[in-house]
C-alpha cells in the first residue's frame, strides 16, 4: 500500500528515503572569471574551489538577465524574466510590489513535498505582504528587502530617504554593528539546528560582492599590494568566499554534507559603476559586464555538488542556464514539478554525462525598455545582440550598430560584428526573437 508522507511517496511499512537537502548559494555582482578555478590568478578562494573539485564546475553558464531582480525571479520560478513578471529590476522602497504573488517558486515546490524552506540574504523581488518571502513560499526568512544595504548599519543608502531594511519573518529587527554576512552565516546555523531533522531547501543570496565593498580587515591588508578598485573588489569577494566556507563547514558540523545539494551561482556580472569605484571585477575575456548582454554581463560562475552522486572535479561546457536550476532540483530530489509552466530544462542529462548536449538550442534575453530595448538570442556559436550596450568600463557605451552578430567559438571575446557578413542569419534570430516576445506582454 502506498501513503504520502510530507508530500512524499513511501510504501505501507517502510520509511521514507529521505531526499536531499538543498543549499542555493546566490552570489551578487561577480565577475565571469572571478575565482581561481576559473582563472583567476590574483584571488584567493579556496572554499569555492574546494567546491568545485568536489563537484561540477560548468564553463559556459547564462543568467537570465544582466541584473539583479529578473536574474533573482528567474532562478526562483524557473521562467524567464518575463514570463516570471519581472523584467527589470523592482523598487527598492517599501511598499512597492515586485513578482506577482501568483508566480509558482523554487520554495513553494518544495515546501508542497515536505521540505522546510528558508531564504537568507538579499531579495529584492518585492517589498509589500505579498510580495515578500514568506508569502512566496518560504518557512523562514531573515535578509534586507531591497537591492543593497551597507553591512554595518543595514540601511539602504543609494536613493534618499536613508532607511533601514533587516527583516526576519516580516518584522523589521536590529542588529546595529553587526557585519551582515556574519549575520547571514549565524542566521543558517540556527536554520540547520532547528530544521535537521527534516529535509531542508535554504536559498542563501549573499548580497557581495554587490556595493558597497565592505571587506573585513583581514582581506583588505591581504589584498593591499593590489591597485583600485581591484584591491577593493579582491578582499570583498575573499569575504564571500570565506563566509561560504563557513556555511559549508556547518554541514560537515551536522554530518549532513553528503544529504546536501549544494548549488552555487553569481547573479550576473560584476558591476562597473561608480558606487563601485568603477569597477574591480573581472569578466577575463569577455566583453561588458553587468546591465550588458555581452558576455561579461551574463556568463556567470556556477557549481554543484552532491558527494556521491554527482561525478567530483568534472567540468561541463555545454550552454546551461539559471531556469534550469529549477527542473533539476525537481528531477535530483524525486519531487514533482508545479502544474505552471516552466522555461528551464532539467541538467540531469549534462551532470551525468559529458557528451549530453545544450540544455538549450536557443536562449533569450530581453533588458530594459524605451525605444532601444536590449535582447539577445544564442543559438548554437551564433549570438545575435540587438541594440547592445558595452558597459566594460564606467563610460558605458550604446554602440551605434543597431545588430550586433558573433560566432562565439570563433570569437569569444566579441570583438567583430559579423552581421552585415550574415544578414540571412541575422534575420532567422530576429524572427526566433519576434516569436519568443510574442508569448508576453510588458
Amino acid at each position: 500500500m502506498a501513503l504520502v508522507v510530507g508530500g512524499m511517496l513511501c510504501l505501507s511499512g517502510q520509511a521514507a528515503e529521505r531526499p536531499p537537502n538543498v543549499i542555493l548559494i546566490y552570489a551578487d555582482d561577480q565577475g565571469s572569471v572571478d575565482l581561481n578555478c576559473y582563472g583567476s590568478k590574483d584571488l584567493y578562494t579556496p572554499h569555492l574551489d574546494q567546491l568545485a573539485k568536489e563537484g561540477i564546475r560548468f564553463s559556459q553558464f547564462y543568467a537570465a538577465a544582466p541584473v539583479c531582480s529578473p536574474s533573482r525571479a528567474a532562478v526562483l520560478t524557473g521562467r524567464f524574466p518575463q514570463h516570471a513578471g519581472v523584467p527589470g529590476n523592482v523598487s527598492s522602497q517599501q511598499g512597492h510590489e515586485g513578482m506577482p504573488s501568483h508566480q509558482t517558486t523554487m520554495a513553494e515546490m518544495f515546501k508542497a513535498s515536505g521540505y522546510v524552506t528558508g531564504h537568507i540574504g538579499k531579495w529584492h523581488l518585492g517589498y509589500t505582504p505579498a510580495t515578500m518571502p514568506n508569502a512566496q513560499g518560504f518557512d523562514h526568512s531573515f535578509g534586507h528587502m531591497g537591492g543593497c544595504i551597507d553591512n554595518w548599519s543595514h540601511f539602504f543608502y543609494w536613493q534618499g530617504p536613508n532607511r533601514h531594511d533587516l527583516w526576519r519573518n516580516g518584522q523589521e529587527i536590529w542588529e546595529d554593528g553587526v557585519f551582515f554576512p556574519d549575520l547571514m552565516v549565524e542566521e543558517t546555523r540556527q536554520f540547520l539546528q532547528d530544521n535537521k531533522a527534516k529535509p531542508f531547501f535554504l536559498y542563501w543570496a549573499i548580497n557581495v560582492p554587490h556595493y558597497p565593498l565592505q571587506a573585513t580587515e583581514g582581506w583588505r591588508q591581504f589584498y593591499q599590494h593590489l591597485e583600485a578598485p581591484r584591491r577593493q573588489y579582491a578582499a570583498f569577494l575573499s569575504t564571500m568566499d570565506q563566509k561560504i566556507g563557513e556555511v559549508l563547514a556547518l554541514l560537515d558540523e551536522q554530518a549532513i554534507k553528503e544529504e546536501t545539494i549544494v548549488i552555487f551561482q553569481s547573479d550576473h556580472g560584476h558591476s562597473t559603476e561608480v558606487r563601485t569605484f568603477g569597477g574591480g571585477g573581472s569578466a577575463g575575456p569577455y566583453r561588458g559586464a553587468k546591465f550588458s548582454l555581452f558576455e561579461g554581463g551574463i556568463r556567470v560562475p556556477a557549481i554543484i555538488r552532491w558527494p556521491g552522486h554527482l561525478a567530483a572535479n568534472v567540468v561541463r561546457d555545454q550552454l546551461a542556464t539559471s531556469i534550469d536550476w529549477f527542473p533539476t532540483l525537481a528531477d535530483l530530489c524525486g519531487i514533482p514539478l508545479p502544474a505552471k509552466p516552466i522555461d528551464g530544462k532539467s541538467l540531469r542529462p549534462i551532470l551525468d554525462a559529458p557528451q549530453a548536449p545544450d540544455a538549450h538550442q536557443r536562449f533569450h534575453w530581453q533588458s530594459g525598455g524605451g525605444q532601444r530595448p536590449q535582447w539577445a538570442v544564442r543559438q548554437g556559436p551564433w549570438k545575435l545582440i540587438a541594440n547592445p550596450n558595452d558597459t566594460s568600463s564606467p563610460n558605458h557605451r550604446v554602440l551605434e550598430a543597431q545588430r550586433f552578430l558573433v560566432n562565439l567559438i570563433e570569437d569569444p571575446s566579441e570583438k567583430t560584428n559579423l552581421a552585415d557578413r550574415f544578414p540571412e542569419k541575422v534575420r532567422e534570430m530576429e524572427r526566433a526573437h519576434e516569436t519568443w516576445a510574442a508569448r508576453w506582454k510588458p
